[in-house]
């Protein structure tokens, strides 16, 4: 295996089946690549009560600043049925210019071609004056309590401080070079439950069926818009994701249903102002009698999730200035600034410095067969490259 090959660090990395929270190897072959580059590697074991431990890696090269940090996880998504893959999911199998494996996009890829990229500057005599960090850990595809929030944690009771930080997440729609991601969407979850009366169906007089006003609070979430949008971010929008009511019977009203939702919500908003519009919708759809004719307010409760996600944007001209520049060096193409998608460890990142996530294509990624052009590892490997030059030199300016 060599450093500088991104295929090859990429293939060792696919063959730890390191399915979350299992380690699986995977950070014994990042120990083993970075540690002879000039990396000081700690390994670091998080536990919380009622979670998997799970372990993590810091590692880092250089002690002075500027400091610039990459962020990523090397735990991946189950494989579903191995007889569905074309090879084995954590084969590495390379075949007709793509290589194929779990995690290959999402996001063992991005990581290798961030070790082959700073390879490349050791063997050409080019370290940045300043230091580089990895921070990978092994729980973002789970429930990320002991993963980017504990290490960060750990690394900066010890003195650590970065200057910057790029994730690694597969940010590009359709060809490399399309999209950075310089900001995320909040997130709040939640549980409406709802109480009524059981009865039998041809006595709706004698009950109070719950469906009817889980409908109303449903509905109320969805419409109206949240809003219409910003300049940097969509319409926050609301999802029902599921309405229950443990029911097999057709002729008994049930005596409680619940449903559950999640918003991803703009800068409008921020978790508490969201929660309380929220609140306000359900308790005046409560006292909406469209479903419920002469009956008193709908009876709910609501139980959120434990940790809202926050929304963030970041306005660091420098480091976006330096990935937009590098990329546009070397594909050509002028990236499009955004904030769509889902959430990232970059949410839990954006505390400590500004961050910024650029990655490989994610068409495929949690998908049987996930896999990357060859190609493609090897644009992003310079890439990361131009970009580690061009941040430390606007840093020095």
């Amino acid at each position: 295996m060599t450093a500088t090959n991104p295929v090859d660090v990429l293939q060792a990395l696919i063959r730890c089946p390191s399915v979350t929270p299992a380690e699986g190897g995977a950070l014994d072959v990042l120990e083993g690549l970075l540690s002879p580059l000039g990396f000081r590697v700690d390994r670091m074991l998080a536990k919380d009560e009622g979670t998997p431990d799970i372990e993590n890696l810091y590692a880092r090269a250089g002690s002075d600043g500027p400091h610039l940090m990459f962020a990523g996880h090397s735990d991946v998504v189950p494989v579903g049925a191995e007889t569905d893959w074309s090879a084995g999911p954590f084969s590495g199998d390379v075949r007709d210019g793509m290589l194929y494996g779990r995690g290959a996009v999402d996001m063992k890829g991005g990581i290798a071609c961030f070790i082959a990229a700073y390879a490349r500057l050791v063997e050409q005599g080019k370290v940045p004056k300043g230091s580089v960090s990895l921070l990978i850990t092994g729980d973002e595809e789970g429930p990320a309590v002991n993963g980017t929030v504990k290490l960060l944690e750990w690394a900066a009771e010890r003195g650590e401080r970065w200057d910057a930080c790029l994730v690694g997440e597969p940010t590009n729609p359709d060809t490399l070079g399309d999209m950075i991601k310089i900001g995320r969407r909040g997130s709040v979850s939640g549980t409406v439950t709802v109480k009524g009366v059981q009865g039998h169906a041809a006595y709706p007089h004698l009950a109070d069926n719950p469906v009817r006003g889980a409908l109303s609070l449903a509905k109320s979430l969805m419409f109206p818009a949240f809003d219409t949008g910003t300049e940097n971010f969509q319409p926050s929008n609301l999802e029902v994701t599921t309405i229950d009511v443990g029911n097999a019977a057709t002729n008994v009203i049930p005596a409680s249903a619940r449903f559950k939702f999640n918003i991803r919500f703009n800068d409008v908003w921020t978790a508490d102002s969201v929660n309380a519009e929220i609140i306000r919708r359900l308790d005046a759809a409560a006292v909406d009698p469209e479903l419920r004719p002469d009956r008193a307010a709908i009876g709910y409760d609501i139980t959120w999730s434990e940790r809202p996600s926050h929304v963030f944007l970041t306005r660091n001209n420098a480091l976006i200035a330096s990935l937009s520049g590098a990329i546009e060096t070397v594909t050509g193409k002028t990236p499009k600034l955004s904030t769509t998608g889902g959430t990232s460890d970059a949410r839990f990142i954006k505390d400590y410095c500004p961050v910024v996530e650029f990655g490989l294509v994610g068409q495929t990624m949690h998908m049987v067969d996930e896999r990357v052009a060859v190609a493609d590892l090897e644009t992003l490997t310079v890439i990361y490259q131009t970009f580690i030059e061009q941040w430390f030199a606007h840093a020095d300016a």
